[in-house]
């Protein structure tokens, strides 16, 4: 029974894959849309019926579906495990991923290619859930990679649109170059312990005969593998380009799943980055300079949807902080409360472009609080969230990962207390400059400003609670969350109790919130400040506006060479090559047509080469005796 479910809940996303690839082009957009929603739906209920099991009966469901590999000693079966980690993973999964389903149905109904749209989310969801309830790395691979080809797929929906098409390749490539780290740490795990199983991984590792320098190695190319797909510098350039698809597509990857696999990696292996204690420090420097690069560029940005998507890599790099300071739990709370207030930002983002029939730049905007206050209070709660404004979810995780940065080092706690002023500040632009004072579009935008359906506003509403109340799940004082996990962590969690110290810090980070939403509010709403047209910036503006051209740093670097290496080879030695290639095939040629002017149908000549060939064999063996 427990297996039959399992495989329903991974399969049925992958069904609704099927039938709107088969069918879609056949039955109506509205019923493409529903297949493909009710199949994450149905996801969702049976992860809620194995997580009421397990906080009832405590016991994890694993189970191997069938061996996979066996190659001399490594020995690799096709498993799932359903523990407090994969279904805390899963509930949030597919429970926004409904959410977004449901908000893509009314978002996407113009569009002629809705069911191909689904079709890829619903495969998108399914290999998710791969990636999340694999037993070993290589049925997690299975699933890195396929949320990588979806990924590619969605940003590049609109394909018609080449620099959506060079977004999604950008992505592509990107996450190859991160996935390559992945796939070496495997091998080099595969070969210490002969094979990939996290438990029986696990075990070795506690026996002690273990060598430290290769799993150093291991560890360090994993986190190049989450550097990849979690947006971490240096590989993070791709996901604000990602911008380019859908805004359904954006709050899926950039909120609750994509990017937060390198996260649940991480964590799903922190018994064996607890033994490297040098590469933990890496990760929490490459998160928090990843969390004020981000948080820096995100402070001039026009358009609403890059906003956001400088907001996440900043917040994946808190929490990356969080991982690379032991503080697991604190990464997935936050990672939690993200996905709650990130995907209504992003949907509610979309629900403004919906609006202004595809305008993005916030210069263009203003004055829509008052015809849009669904998506407008919906966003101000998520706001408000995100800045670690009391009580609200982001309050609390964010709050935590603070804390615990204080303990571990001052210098990252004031880094990351930085990022956090700056979330507030571009956070509290982003609100003034869309929803505050006098509309700024044109005449025509006016005219059709209007409140988004109840398909757009319902899911927003939903986020907006849950990014309210959803801090309730590790307050001080009960941290829930933190019981729940241990029995996946290696080394327990120090939970923070309420005493002198850290109600000065969260007094400290509310403060810094408060001032930076006050320095957007004086400058933005009460100086009516609106940012310049791109050609008037100036100065070190100018080098955040272009995010510090690390994009053209990396043109220049890389992607001109391999160009010039690329047009080298085909200007000049390809060419060399193939009349190399074609002066074979002409020598061929010539050396055939003189071997057929002796098969000319003679008998005479044929049986006159026949005597001279059996004469030329008893000279041979006379000379030779």
């Amino acid at each position: 029974m427990e297996t039959n479910l399992a495989l329903l809940l991974l399969l049925s996303p992958f069904v609704g894959f099927l039938f709107n690839t088969f069918f879609g082009k056949k039955i109506s957009k509205g019923i493409a849309g529903v297949i493909g929603t009710l199949t994450v739906l149905f996801s969702f209920l049976i992860t809620i019926c194995f997580f009421t099991q397990l906080i009832q009966s405590g016991k994890n469901f694993e189970i191997s579906l069938f061996d996979w590999i066996s190659v001399g000693n490594l020995q690799i079966d096709f498993g799932i495990v359903l523990d407090q980690l994969s279904l805390l993973w899963l509930l949030f999964v597919t429970g926004i991923g409904t959410l977004i389903h449901v908000y893509s149905i009314s978002y996407m109904h113009e569009d002629e290619n809705m069911a191909k749209f689904f079709a890829y989310l619903n495969l998108f969801i399914f290999f998710m859930i791969t990636l999340v309830i694999g037993n070993n790395l290589l049925v997690m691979f299975i699933g890195w990679e396929g949320v990588g080809l979806c990924s590619y797929l969605l940003i590049g929906f609109w394909y018609k649109n080449q620099a959506y098409n060079d977004a999604a390749k950008k992505a592509f490539i990107m996450n190859r170059i991160g996935d390559l780290g992945f796939l070496i740490g495997i091998f080099i795990l595969a070969a210490q312990f002969s094979t990939l199983n996290y438990s029986e991984i696990q075990l070795a590792i506690a026996s002690g005969k273990v060598n430290t320098t290769a799993l150093g190695i291991a560890a360090l190319c994993l986190f190049i593998g989450a550097t990849g797909k979690s947006a971490q510098m240096p590989l993070y350039t791709w996901l604000p380009d990602a911008m380019a698809g859908p805004t359904p597509v954006s709050a899926l990857i950039h909120a609750a799943t994509m990017v937060t696999a390198g996260i649940f990696m991480i964590t799903r292996l922190n018994f064996l980055f607890d033994l490297t204690p040098e590469i933990q420090n890496v990760i929490a420097i490459v998160g928090v300079i990843t969390a004020v690069l981000a948080a820096s560029i995100g402070l001039l940005q026009n358009d609403i949807k890059k906003v956001l998507a400088y907001s996440t890599v900043s917040q994946l790099g808190l929490m990356f902080l969080a991982l690379g300071m032991g503080a697991y739990t604190v990464a997935v709370f936050h990672v939690i409360t993200h996905a709650f207030f990130k995907a209504c930002l992003f949907l509610g983002s979309g629900s403004v472009i919906h609006a202004l029939h595809g305008e993005q730049d916030m210069r263009n905007m203003g004055g829509l609080r008052k015809v849009m206050p669904v998506t407008f209070w919906t966003m101000l709660i998520s706001t408000l969230a995100i800045a670690g404004i009391f009580p609200f979810a982001g309050f609390w995780s964010k709050d935590e990962i603070l804390l615990a940065a204080f303990e571990h080092n001052k210098i990252l706690w004031f880094l990351a207390s930085v990022a956090s002023i700056m979330t507030a500040f571009y956070m509290f632009r982003l609100m003034y400059l869309t929803f505050f004072r006098e509309f700024r579009g044109t005449e025509e935008q006016r005219k059709h400003l209007h409140e988004s359906p109840a398909l757009i506003t319902m899911p927003l509403v939903v986020l907006a609670l849950l990014a309210t109340i959803g801090g309730i799940i590790n307050l001080p004082g009960s941290f829930w969350l933190n019981h729940y996990l241990e029995p996946v962590l290696a080394t327990k969690h120090h939970a923070h109790s309420l005493g002198t110290q850290e109600f000065m810090l969260m007094g400290v980070a509310l403060a810094g919130a408060i001032i930076g939403i006050v320095w957007a509010y004086a400058k933005y709403l009460k100086q009516g400040f609106v940012p310049k047209e791109d050609d008037a910036i100036s100065g070190f503006n100018k080098i955040i506006y272009n995010k510090y051209y690390i994009d053209e740093v990396y043109t220049a670097l890389v992607v001109s060479p391999i160009n010039a290496i690329s047009n080298f080879s085909r200007e000049t030695i390809e060419p060399q090559l193939s009349k190399l290639i074609f002066s074979l095939g002409t020598a061929a040629n010539a050396i055939g047509s003189q071997g057929r002017k002796l098969q000319n149908g003679n008998i005479g000549l044929y049986l006159f080469m026949f005597v001279l060939g059996i004469c030329a064999i008893i000279i041979y063996l006379f000379i030779a005796q």
